[in-house]
């Protein structure tokens, strides 16, 4: 750490981590973004193995010189880089429903699928719950001595349960067994006097201990069901947990025996006042042998309880879920809460307590289980235990109100109802040995006496086409190309020569001196490229690769070429350092129908405008344009001077476009590229014009109809304003003296009388006229208002006033 500090101490942090991952980045790229490339693979297999998204490309003449890896990556690239989809190798998925098996619960009944390692499959089972399904109800009864009182209520069970399902189901068949425990010590008192009757202390007759007795197989006759009831006796043992779980395998999987109807739904009622044994426990009595969960009786006694051990609960729940059996536990009170947790292990199973109520308890409990087991529906998805480990699995119910359950079962189901169960199967990986594999799994629902097949095929080997031939690192290069070689000389097409020389030339292209490019070595005439970190190197001479060019939308040479000697070589219809340039210029063909709309040029599929003026997509943007109308008006006015006749508008050519047409109305051609001017000349008429340059040359659009107003109504509303003008001025005046006059004369004569004598100072300031100046304005006033000055003569002082 210390020489390394010393060594690169004065380089920053942060500039050593951004090369640390530039470098992981650049490796990264190098293998594929897929998982599928890597430098070990060497075959079609392995290469399948790396997931679904891998394929293998067996063509023979694929990337001349790259090694086997090469041939595994995304279909997709492997196309680019030249593999047809006929010489692909790829993961198989499929999924096909046999539809002629029919079903009335459970549908499908019978899938197969496809699957490669890694690949996964989703199915969708359908389970039906029917109205009123016929039912088997199988009583297991401990008959230990605490159970006296409970085996005396069974005996009038059958009637009245018998009357109480007639509202829930169309026909009830009842049966009957008993068990103890295993009849070996220290499990009972195997004194002699206790095996045959182990009540003898208490001189009372029991029956012997025994691990399961079948005593009255599956019968709708209540009265049969009743008279063995009232004749089963009560037997004893030593410890206090019971064999239940041994009598309950029995009971489930010795289907002939008990007489399990397969269209009716099988119920299987415990009933006891004690924990049951689980696997192991035998191992005190000497018994170590695993239960096989196969039947043993023997006129209808268990034979197989003194030489296997106890089934475990994992078994017990695949036998109950095999055979389509709903368990049922109705426990005394004090074990409610050990058959609790057990029953949690069990899929399908209600537990109920033991009451002080006789018939009515049992029946009730038989009732309420049957009821609330119907509604809940669940499925059960097991795998061959052969391959439990290759595979996996997922199960996603959608119940009838619309929810997603998140225990895998929906409650609540009414009859008619249909819940759906999303399930998806996945191969991890192949067999060891790397075959093909058939594999079964079974979706049973919990208490359904119908299941769903699915039947997997597992694809481990490749086909590699019709040849059989996937061209993996099985041939060496020397052989092939010595064998081809050696033909080729045979027929002539080559001359004898020194073979290893002939050999070290094929590895050269032409006007090169160095083998393979210099990136691989040449094995008997073939270049075997070397393997870049940062790529494939491949080719006849190693001199094409993937990561030495341009890249474009992240891909090399934008996917659209190949990158030979350090250069794109594209596609047809594209061009460009990393090919990005499309040689077709319908990209740039503007609405109008015009190149760049007339104003510029096609490259790399964009429109180069050739005016800086001009802007847009397709040039066809311009705000500047319209100040080049001015230098249009001397044309125009030319036009104009010779009348638009096209025989004299020839002499205009020297101060406008040639291409000048007449129109009445020039207004229509809007919006097409065209330019709207103006014109007004000396008479003050309005000329409409307009201009477009379209493929190099200037075109003139001039109206003939002007716009002009009359000059006569000019000049009249102007000399109407100014008479308005004077009139107003002369109404003004004379209101004015009018006023005046009236202030000078007194009423009533009193102005002679009262008369005011000037002195000569006074007649000397008094001026002989009255001068005003009036201002006039009109409604729209020029630049100045009119002013007009106005004198008036004033009346000597001693005249006087006359009218």
């Amino acid at each position: 750490m210390t020489s390394w500090l010393r060594t690169y101490g004065s380089v920053p942090l942060c500039l050593l981590l951004c090369c640390f991952v530039v470098a992981v980045c650049v490796e990264a790229s190098g293998a594929g973004d897929s998982g599928c490339w890597s430098p070990s693979i060497t075959s079609c297999t392995e290469c399948l193995s790396r997931g679904p998204q891998c394929a293998w490309c067996f063509k023979e003449d694929f990337l001349d010189g790259a090694g086997p890896s090469q041939r595994c990556d995304l279909p997709a690239k492997l196309l680019r880089m030249g593999c047809k989809a006929e010489f692909m190798e790829l993961s198989e998925i499929k999924v096909e429903v046999n539809a002629t098996i029919s079903s009335t619960q459970v549908s499908p009944r019978d899938i197969s699928i496809n699957l490669s390692p890694g690949s996964e499959a989703s199915i969708i089972v359908s389970v039906k719950q029917l109205e009123r399904y016929p039912v088997d109800l199988y009583y297991l009864v401990d008959v230990s001595a605490s159970m006296q009182e409970n085996l005396d209520r069974l005996k009038t069970v059958g009637v009245a349960l018998s009357l109480r399902m007639a509202e829930h189901s169309s026909d009830l068949w009842l049966g009957f067994g008993s068990f103890v425990d295993k009849p070996v010590s220290p499990y009972i008192n195997v004194h002699p006097s206790k095996i045959n009757n182990p009540c003898s202390d208490y001189e009372i007759r029991c029956r012997p201990a025994h691990g399961f007795h079948h005593v009255l197989s599956i019968t709708g006759n209540m009265s049969e069901f009743t008279r063995v009831i009232k004749r089963q006796r009560i037997s004893g043992n030593m410890d206090t947990p019971e064999g239940g779980l041994d009598a309950m395998l029995q009971a489930a999987v010795c289907q002939r025996a008990v007489g399990w109807r397969p269209e009716a739904k099988r119920l299987l009622l415990l009933m006891t006042d004690q924990p049951s044994h689980l696997a192991l426990d035998s191992r005190l009595a000497g018994i170590v042998t695993p239960h096989d969960g196969l039947c043993h009786l023997e006129n209808n006694v268990y034979t197989g309880s003194t030489r296997m051990d106890h089934p475990s609960v994992g078994q017990l729940s695949d036998k109950l879920l095999e055979n389509q059996i709903f368990s049922i536990f109705a426990v005394e009170k004090q074990q409610y809460q050990w058959y609790e947790e057990l029953v949690r292990l069990l899929p399908g199973s209600y537990l109920g307590k033991l009451g002080l109520f006789g018939a009515l308890n049992l029946t009730e409990l038989v009732v309420d289980a049957y009821k609330r087991l119907l509604s809940e529906v669940e499925v059960s998805v097991s795998v061959e235990d052969k391959a439990v480990s290759r595979y996996w699995v997922s199960v996603s119910p959608l119940c009838p109100d619309g929810s997603t359950a998140k225990d895998k079962s929906c409650s609540g189901v009414q009859p008619n109802q249909t819940v759906y169960f999303n399930i998806t199967i996945g191969l991890r990986s192949c067999p060891e040995d790397g075959e093909d594999e058939d594999v079964t799994v079974m979706v049973r629902p919990v208490g359904y006496n119908e299941s769903t097949v699915v039947r997997i095929h597992s694809k481990c080997r490749c086909s590699c086409g019709p040849k059989k031939q996937c061209n993996d690192d099985s041939q060496s290069p020397c052989s092939r190309t010595q064998d081809s070689l050696y033909q080729e000389q045979r027929l002539g097409l080559r001359p004898i020569k020194d073979s290893n020389r002939d050999l070290n030339w094929n590895c050269r292209a032409d006007g090169s001196d160095v083998d393979c490019s210099g990136r691989g070595v040449c094995e008997c005439g073939t270049c075997v490229c070397e393997q870049s970190r940062l790529g494939a190197v491949y080719g006849k001479y190693c001199e094409i690769d993937d990561f030495s060019c341009p890249y474009d939308e992240g891909l090399v040479c934008g996917g659209r070429g190949v990158c030979v000697s350090g250069e794109c070589v594209c596609d047809d219809g594209w061009t460009g350092d990393s090919c990005g340039c499309p040689l077709s210029t319908a990209t740039c063909q503007s609405a109008n129908g015009f190149l760049c709309s007339g104003q510029g040029r096609c490259v790399c599929g964009k429109c180069v405008c050739d005016d800086p003026q001009h802007y847009g997509d397709f040039c066809e943007r311009c705000p500047a344009c319209q100040s080049t109308c001015q230098s249009y008006w001397k044309c125009v006015d030319c036009h104009l001077s010779h009348g638009f006749t096209q025989k004299e508008a020839g002499h205009c050519n020297s101060t406008c476009a040639p291409l000048v047409g007449y129109m009445e109305d020039v207004s229509g051609q809007a919006g097409q590229m065209w330019i709207q001017c103006m014109y007004i000349s000396n008479d003050s008429c309005r000329y409409r014009f307009q201009t477009s340059s379209q493929s190099g040359q200037t075109q003139l659009h001039i109206s003939t109809r002007p716009e002009c107003a009359s000059s006569s109504r000019l000049v009249g509303t102007f000399l109407s304003v100014c008479a308005l003008t004077v009139l107003c001025g002369l109404v003004v005046v004379a209101v004015s003296r009018l006023l005046l006059q009236k202030r000078s004369r007194s009423p009533g004569g009193a102005a002679e009388e009262e008369a005011y004598h000037c002195t000569g100072k006074d007649l000397s300031y008094i001026p002989t006229t009255n001068e005003k100046t009036v201002t006039y304005r009109r409604d729209r006033p020029p630049d100045r208002p009119v002013e007009m000055h106005i004198q008036v003569p004033k009346m000597p002082l001693g005249d006087p006033w006359q009218y």
